[in-house]
């Protein structure tokens, strides 16, 4: 946590600026790296979409489910944590209900100043005998294109992008790498692991890396949430990561000092390559990701990675699953760790220069941010 250096005797204390509001907060422009579509629905789509699908929920009242997703996911574990999505999956089994729900994923992290977005889901949890997995992936990117063109007619920007995810406890990473290759034109633009992780390391799926590695297709992988370094290590060397999902455990190989952080092998290959971590702040401790620090945001080590010169970037995981925005997270950010705008700008502008897209887009995203920020502060 941030300190200030005592006034001398008789001289005034320095001035604290007022951290920012929740206003302000929304309003800057963000860029978001891990967010799941099927963690991301509206509780009143599935209330919409549920008799469709035979599915028979605990609530038809919007406020209610969203209030049952939470307590669902909050139990400190992530095995628990997942569970929940057997309800939000269950009604993505169409074309049209998967374009409606992109589209809307789309107006929704608008609506919270994210400028780009990319955002995760898994087609094999999606796909039927009546909807393939090129059927899905299409699906999806027709919603997020209608979300973007609704968002520009309305006067404002915003972009997002797919990453699509093999489930890393079943034996269809190939497949899907092989997917996300044939859509990588029409807005597929990498690849990730998901599921749980402990007993289920990235070395399970080295062919499907491989195969990417060759085609020059950019990798994240879950790793260090539900495991620790052996996982990021593989997530590493057999899954060529070019980001880590969450990533947090990476603190285990970090070790605070009064002359300041002392990183280990493992963490000192992840800062010197710049490789960026994926935090969730508030999905990291519903699904007990942290738990060996605390329970509370000030004990999470998103501090400590900052101050070890990693590069941290702030998501939300799963939006309807831990009831959050990332504006939500970022103000829980400032109040736990007193963060002021040029932090939660330094935190944007890594996470623009990580997205998966040619240098030159990523320079022009860092421009958007850094101009965006410095209107809020002028504006001021």
């Amino acid at each position: 946590m941030r300190t200030t250096t005592p006034a001398a005797a008789g001289a005034a204390a320095p001035a604290v600026a007022a951290p920012p509001s929740l206003d302000v907060l929304r309003a800057l422009p963000k860029v978001s790296l891990h967010d799941h579509l099927d963690g991301a629905l509206r509780p009143q789509t599935i209330i919409d979409l549920a008799p469709g699908a035979g599915l028979d929920l605990p609530t038809t009242d919007a406020d209610d489910l969203a209030a049952w997703f939470l307590a669902q996911s909050t139990t400190g574990s992530l095995v628990d944590y997942l569970r929940s999505f057997d309800v939000s999956t269950a009604v993505l089994h169409t074309a049209e209900n998967l374009e409606r729900v992109a589209r809307e994923y789309v107006l929704d992290v608008a609506a919270d100043g994210v400028v780009h977005g990319e955002v995760r889901w898994a087609p094999e949890l999606m796909a039927t005998a009546d909807l393939s997995l090129d059927e899905a992936v299409e699906a999806v990117h027709a919603g997020l294109r209608a979300g973007a063109e609704e968002v520009r007619r309305a006067g404002g920007r915003t972009t997002v992008t797919q990453l699509l995810c093999a489930m890393r406890q079943n034996t269809r990473s190939v497949e899907i790498a092989q997917l996300a290759l044939r859509h990588r034109d029409h807005g597929v633009v990498g690849f990730d692991i998901a599921g749980p992780e402990a007993g289920f390391p990235p070395s399970d799926h080295r062919e499907a890396f491989e195969l990417l590695a060759a085609h020059h297709l950019p990798v994240t992988v879950h790793a260090g949430e539900a495991d620790d370094l052996a996982s990021i290590d593989s997530a590493l060397l057999d899954g060529r990561a070019l980001r880590l999902g969450h990533g947090v455990r990476l603190a285990l190989d970090v070790t605070d000092s009064p002359d300041g952080p002392v990183l280990g092998p493992t963490a000192a290959w992840v800062r010197d390559r710049g490789i960026a971590l994926e935090t969730s702040p508030t999905s990291n401790l519903h699904t007990g990701a942290v738990a060996g620090w605390g329970t509370e945001m000030a004990h999470h080590p998103f501090d400590l990675l900052r101050r070890a010169g990693l590069a941290v970037t702030v998501n939300t995981d799963n939006r309807l699953m831990s009831a959050t925005t990332l504006t939500a997270d970022l103000a829980a950010l400032v109040d736990a760790f007193g963060y002021d705008l040029s932090d939660l700008e330094a935190f944007q502008v890594t996470a623009a220069r990580a997205v998966f897209a040619p240098q030159a887009e990523r320079e022009a995203l860092v421009g958007a941010v850094r101009d965006g920020f410095a209107a809020l502060r002028e504006a001021a």
